[in-house]
């Protein structure tokens, strides 16, 4: 990795916000953070301040994302040094400028102050309520169950309604659905009489997703269906639930899905008994 040129005056706010994401050791607490902060070393001092390697380690996860492929070289690290130690004086002169008062910037200060605390927080919680097995298993097989069936259908796609009600009293006369479709539908289904296949009523317009979805299986539409297309005699064929993933290969998913539930729960709880007011 190739460090070059870190625009640290215009670059700050975004780094130090990629910055909030709080050290494991932070998270846990008093005697956690203590620790950290008596291993701690010192990497430089700029007029008297203190640059901690924490800091330094911190600032680096910034920059690099937390992508690093490769240790970073000495040449490296001295210029991430150089970065942080030019940031601080930057901070330093504004600090002696008072800028710190700044209402804007006492706002964006306080925003990542917030931001810092509340993934603190959320980790610190998140760490103290593990996801079980048992719940894991219990939301997978709940999104199962929810996940929409598949259909199959044909359908016969005319311009006008009158050609439709033709067609439905053909059918009822006993008239054969791929057969009409193939003589009289506008959709390049046409010569496949009519079929769609398999589908998610989702990726359909909605009057056509509503009629299916209300049509018993092996029966059609007795009146056009219209849509933006044009008019549609529908058939349905079959009705299936569709092969859901293996738990194991959706596994870290439903974690999170999980751990997003349990954490939306802690704030609503701290909502209940905090005292807002808008």
């Amino acid at each position: 990795m190739r460090i070059s040129r870190i625009l640290f005056v215009l670059g700050a706010a975004g780094m130090l916000a990629a910055c909030t994401k709080p050290a494991d050791d932070a998270a846990k607490g008093g005697d956690g953070a203590a620790a950290a902060a008596a291993a701690a070393t010192t990497i430089a001092t700029v007029n008297g301040k203190k640059l901690s390697s924490d800091l330094y380690d911190t600032f680096v996860q910034a920059v690099t994302g937390g992508q690093m492929q490769e240790p970073l070289t000495d040449e490296q690290k001295s210029q991430l040094i150089d970065q942080l130690v030019n940031m601080t004086l930057a901070a330093q002169a504004a600090e002696k400028d008072g800028l710190q008062k700044d209402a804007k910037v006492a706002a964006r200060i306080e925003l990542l102050r917030t931001q810092i605390l509340a993934e603190a927080a959320s980790d610190k919680y998140i760490k103290s309520h593990p996801v079980s097995e048992t719940e894991l298993k219990a939301e997978y097989d709940t999104q199962v169950a929810s996940m929409p069936k598949e259909y199959k259908a044909r359908h016969i796609l005319v311009e006008k309604q009158e050609t439709a009600e033709s067609i439905i009293r053909e059918l009822q006369a006993g008239g054969d659905f791929s057969k009409l479709a193939k003589q009289e539908s506008k959709d390049s289904s046409a010569q496949a009489g009519g079929d769609l296949g398999w589908f998610n009523p989702q990726s359909m317009v909605k009057p056509f997703a509503d009629a299916v979805v209300a049509l018993e299986k092996g029966k059609y539409t007795t009146t056009p269906v219209q849509s933006e297309f044009g008019y549609h005699v529908i058939i349905l064929d079959d009705v299936r639930s569709p092969e859901a993933p293996n738990f194991d290969d959706v596994k870290p998913q439903v974690e999170m899905f999980v751990q997003r539930k349990k954490l939306q729960e802690y704030l609503d709880g701290l909502r209940k008994t905090a005292e807002i007011q808008k």
